[in-house]
């Protein structure tokens, strides 16, 4: 995946059961789709807690966020709950939505961490890949969100 190219649509299914598909989704004025390794580790737990608080910012945008790991919708929901995540957490057991996004292991093994930002077209107009640092990615993405908002009115 670039910047400039279409994300691919997918469906998922999401920690409440439901299905999440990206082109239902599309039209607001911006997706963050970021991908973790697994729930309940400590950077993963810290990244999706940083989007938690400021998520009323990304809503302010018109902007949403969507989580995406391998594991279990049982583990998305503990995960969700523990953590009180305002936010989809979908579930991309065998990982073929990660595959789809070309989104790279960190060494070789461990799913990697890269968030995705785009806009209401579906266009890829930012990624962030760091697998240590994950409050960046929020950083990254609200500055993105933001520069998509200026750049809309002109």
């Amino acid at each position: 995946m670039k910047i400039g190219e279409k994300a691919p649509d997918f469906s998922l299914p999401d920690q409440q059961g439901g299905i999440f598909t990206l082109s239902e989704a599309l039209g607001t004025s911006g997706t963050v789709l970021f991908f973790y390794p697994k729930d309940h580790s400590s950077v993963c737990t810290a990244e999706a807690c940083a989007f938690r608080d400021r998520f009323a910012v990304f809503k302010d945008a018109g902007a949403i966020v969507i989580g995406i790991s391998g594991d279990s919708e049982d583990s998305h929901r503990s995960f969700a709950n523990a953590n009180r995540l305002p936010f989809p957490i979908l579930s991309d057991v065998g990982g073929k939505v990660r595959k789809l996004y070309q989104v790279p292991k960190t060494l070789g093994l461990i799913p990697g961490r890269v968030t995705y930002v785009l806009d209401g077209a579906g266009m890829v107009v930012g990624i962030f890949n760091d697998a240590l640092k994950a409050e960046t990615h929020v950083i990254q993405s609200l500055e993105t969100i933001a520069k998509m908002g200026s750049t809309s009115g002109s």
